[in-house]
């Protein structure tokens, strides 16, 4: 009877330690799971340190495995970035504009648990975007055939940035710019559809912080090619100093003049840039005085000619000889010996 009773009392005295022994056991068969998420701590720009904190988990996870993602800017379609496998992650210009989160996998002894941290903000690149601080400026001859060149002017902000290019042409009296298709590199060649328009080059600076452009101040208007003026006439107020007029074309009708009847007599005018000018003020006297009579000031047309109509005097003989007439071409509001006027004498046989 005692015998029994120590028997049972010692399968009592066990059990208390069966039951620790069962459960320890149930515990280490357990992966690991996320009780909380994992951080990322440190700043979400271009260059800089983030750390992961693993979070927490049951089943003492014996080791942890890190995978940083790179993310869209609204923290979804996530991927892997190779080579980012430690608890700390240097941010690159490639995730500039993403969002970044870290995957870990907590492991023990019965497998393995993954939790994915909340995403970072949206990287931000490091520097300062591009500032003009000096104009870009175009070199060279403004006439058909030759070739301009930009330069980008000067620029602030870091890192350094790098240049695009757009050549514009506009309207003769200034503004009103359009894209010239195709021409966007730092040089342009002056074609014929660029006589009398004005061009200039749009340069735009760009780094990983932003995006800034400056203009060119406009050119002077683009001249025909050597040989060919005449073909385009822009106005009269176009013309400044050092360019001046110039009588290049002289017609008579009829001629020579056999009788006292109506002279009619064609200027043209052009510049000193090849231009025909089109507003432009024609004078004429006829020489000797008294040989023909006055008459008004001529506005030349939009070909760049002005037409006036000679009338003789009784006094013009008939006999062979010249009628001698100085020609006057001014530009309105100017003083009538100075600005871009041009004088010339021209002569118109008789008989």
């Amino acid at each position: 009877m005692h015998f029994r009773r120590l028997i049972v009392l010692a399968c009592a005295a066990a059990v208390p330690t069966l039951i620790v022994a069962a459960t320890s056991l149930g515990q280490a068969s357990a992966a690991p799971s996320n009780t909380s998420l994992p951080s990322i701590s440190g700043s979400a720009r271009d260059g800089s340190i983030l750390r992961s904190s693993h979070g927490s988990w049951t089943g003492s996870p014996t080791s942890f495995e890190y995978q940083w993602l790179r993310c869209d800017a609204q923290a979804g379609n996530c991927a892997s970035i190779a080579g980012a496998t430690s608890d700390q992650y240097t941010v690159v210009t490639a995730d500039v504009g993403h969002r970044l989160k870290v995957q870990v996998t907590a492991t023990n002894s019965s497998g393995s648990g993954v939790a994915i941290s909340r995403p970072t903000g949206v990287v931000q690149p490091t520097g300062t975007a591009p500032k003009n601080t000096s104009p870009p400026t175009i070199s060279g001859t403004t006439q058909q055939g030759d070739t301009l060149t930009v330069s980008p002017g000067s620029w602030s902000g870091t890192p350094a940035p790098s240049f695009s290019y757009q050549w514009e042409r506009c309207v003769g009296t200034g503004g009103g710019c359009a894209a010239i298709s195709g021409a966007t590199g730092t040089t342009y060649a002056l074609g014929s559809a660029d006589v009398a328009h004005t061009i200039l080059a749009q340069v735009t600076a760009k780094n990983a912080t932003g995006s800034s452009t400056a203009n060119t101040a406009e050119t002077d208007l683009i001249a025909p090619a050597k040989g060919q003026g005449g073909g385009t006439a822009i106005q009269v107020s176009q013309v400044s100093l050092p360019n001046q007029l110039i009588i290049d074309g002289v017609k008579f009708s009829p001629t020579p003049a056999t009788t006292r009847g109506v002279i009619t007599a064609r200027f043209h005018v052009s510049d000193t840039r090849g231009f025909s000018i089109s507003g432009a003020l024609v004078y004429v006297v006829g020489l000797p005085y008294g040989w023909v009579y006055g008459s008004p000031e001529t506005p030349t047309d939009g070909s760049g000619w002005a037409t006036i109509q000679i009338r003789p005097t009784a006094h013009m003989p008939l006999r062979r000889g010249d009628l001698v007439i100085f020609v006057r071409a001014r530009k309105p509001g100017d003083n009538l010996l100075a600005g871009v006027s041009a004088r010339r004498l021209v002569q118109e046989p008789i008989g």
